[in-house]
């Protein structure tokens, strides 16, 4: 005996496709959106054993990465070095590349490999295996919080060579702590805090691949040392951190803190 299945309402079937392709075209459209208004940050490391290393990654740097950078509509470069770094065992260097996209980053990736004043740098692009311009070469892709939280040129007037770039890194205990920690930056409206006592912020980002994750970081700067100081002092004693960091909602959501002080070389572009 053959059975004959048939809907009862067909038109019901189809308005539901309908509207399942209308949300799915819809949510794309919004991720889309979403994933165009926020930045990507590519920081790299170098990791350099003597002054010899850290002179060349300078030259090669200087002269032929940040330049083809700038030809390819990437601004705003930033190159750093850590305060005392002259006397470090792990002597390093940091520069930090904003893109629009991951697919920008792939394109001017490949388009950097490719470049003629890449293929004649000996110091660099074409050194021997047994005589590197670097020990290792350490990459943290991030991104930025939100649509409005984007990279920012600081407006320092004093001299480059006293200005204090501050790097902080929060590494939370799991990811879902870590997504707490940003809304504390966002809804809790930290980066409204600094804004108003005048931290001078470049990015707030989330680490999206790294070797310390769950992560997030951010760069403040200031004038100078002194300045530094005097900001955090400023901002332990505020109400409204004192309210905001009370909250129930955000406790224990940072197991480790490390910062960083670094100074720009004289090329960076900020």
């Amino acid at each position: 005996m053959k059975m004959k299945v048939t809907l009862a309402r067909p038109w019901l079937s189809k308005t539901s496709l309908l509207l399942l392709l209308l949300v799915a075209l819809l949510t794309t459209q919004t991720h889309q959106a979403t994933a165009a208004d926020r930045e990507l940050y590519q920081l790299k490391i170098y990791h350099l054993k003597d002054k010899q290393q850290e002179d060349r990654v300078d030259a090669f740097l200087k002269d032929a990465f940040l330049p083809e950078l700038h030809k390819l509509g990437i601004q705003r470069i930033g190159v750093f070095k850590p305060i005392g770094n002259d006397t470090a065992a792990d002597r390093r260097i940091m520069v930090l590349i904003p893109y629009k996209s991951f697919n920008q980053l792939q394109s001017v990736t490949e388009r950097l490999e490719q470049s003629p004043s890449f293929g004649s740098n000996q110091g660099y692009w074409t050194a021997a295996y047994d005589n590197p311009p670097y020990k290792r070469l350490e990459t943290i892709q991030l991104q930025s919080f939100a649509d409005k939280i984007q990279l920012q040129a600081p407006p320092l007037k004093g001299q480059r060579a006293e200005r204090v770039y501050e790097l902080r890194s929060y590494e939370s205990p799991n990811e879902k702590l870590h997504l707490n920690k940003v809304q504390m930056f966002v809804k809790g409206d930290e980066v409204g805090l600094f804004k108003r006592l005048g931290f001078n912020a470049v990015f707030y980002a989330r680490v999206m691949a790294g070797s310390h994750m769950p992560n997030l970081m951010y760069m403040t700067t200031f004038e100078n040392q002194a300045a530094r100081d005097e900001h955090w002092k400023t901002f332990g004693a505020d109400p409204e951190w004192k309210k905001l960091s009370a909250l129930p909602e955000y406790q224990h959501n940072v197991s480790k803190n490390e910062q960083m002080f670094l100074h720009p070389t004289d090329y960076s572009d900020y």
